[in-house]
């Protein structure tokens, strides 16, 4: 992964972010929270410790959407960005399809995979974890 700032923005653009290198992880998840969030069949972000990270225009509307966790989208155009989890603490979670250069990224993980989609097929032969939190070893 990359060792240059990164950026990523909102579908308008009114909200925007950095990150220094390097980022903590890069998953796949397959949550119902995330799948409804970005209203796909799973989503893919990285982890970002807070000291790497920053807002470098209007800060997003925060979603707290169940207890301990926060997610955010641009209060303009609606694009979900991040979701932090209080289990996970420390730690931003930014949606890769959010970042200028998504293809930079590459997922090492699928977490939730108990909650995939069935009709889902998946072939990367990627490790899984039950639940979302990757950092549980």
């Amino acid at each position: 992964m990359r060792r240059s700032k990164m950026r990523g923005r909102c579908l308008c653009g009114a909200t925007r972010f950095e990150v220094d290198p390097p980022v903590q992880t890069c998953v796949n998840c397959h949550c119902e929270s995330c799948r409804r969030q970005c209203s796909a069949p799973m989503t893919t972000y990285i982890g970002v410790l807070d000291t790497q990270w920053r807002w470098t225009s209007e800060a997003p509307k925060v979603y707290k959407s169940s207890p301990g966790v926060e997610r955010t989208f641009c209060e303009n155009c609606g694009t979900p960005l991040s979701f932090r989890s209080e289990k996970m603490s420390g730690v931003m979670h930014l949606y890769v399809a959010a970042m200028d250069e998504p293809e930079k990224f590459e997922p090492t993980l699928h977490v939730a995979y108990e909650e995939k989609l069935p009709w889902l097929k998946l072939a990367d032969n990627l490790p899984t974890c039950i639940g979302p939190d990757y950092t549980r070893g």
